[in-house]
């Protein structure tokens, strides 16, 4: 899947994989799943962003009134920056145990040379992309989860966007 084609603003610069054929209501609940599933293997506390998955365009052409893609950007902010002291080094070693591959394991060009980590799901068609924002004040993790492309199933259409 290689990052479902996404970038660092979540935005896709290149073909998205197909996810199959779902409605939006169970991708949503799919995806506000494998975020959940990522919270727990993060294995810190702390204020997590609000809101949920969102349904975007999958692009390449796609007829928007059939086929969508989920998108569910949120950040995770603990009590103490050191929380996350060797969050991307456990991510590394764990995310493969759950079907992930790292596609993706690099300091990004940014002024702070923020630690990037993105995996691809292949089974379950999801990408993830974890930023450390260890500069930040406060630090965080940043966390951009996206889906496959969706075909909604004969007769009906994506009911939002």
């Amino acid at each position: 899947m290689t990052g479902c084609g996404m970038d660092d603003s979540g935005k896709t610069d290149a073909p998205v994989p197909s996810a199959g054929t779902s409605g939006v209501e169970d991708a949503t609940r799919d995806t506000r799943k494998v975020s959940s599933d990522l919270l727990d293997l993060i294995g810190v506390k702390g204020k997590v962003t609000e809101p949920g998955p969102r349904v975007g365009e999958c692009g390449d052409g796609q007829d928007r009134e059939t086929h969508f893609q989920m998108r569910h950007p949120w950040s995770l902010t603990p009590a103490s920056g050191k929380q996350l002291d060797g969050v991307m080094e456990r991510l590394r070693e764990r995310l493969p145990e759950q079907g992930w591959k790292i596609v993706q394991y690099e300091r990004d060009t940014s002024r702070n040379k923020n630690l990037n980590l993105t995996a691809d799901h292949d089974e379950r068609k999801f990408s993830v992309n974890v930023v450390h924002l260890a500069r930040n004040e406060p630090p965080a993790l940043s966390v951009t989860v996206v889906s496959g492309c969706y075909r909604v199933p004969d007769g009906e259409k994506v009911d939002r966007f």
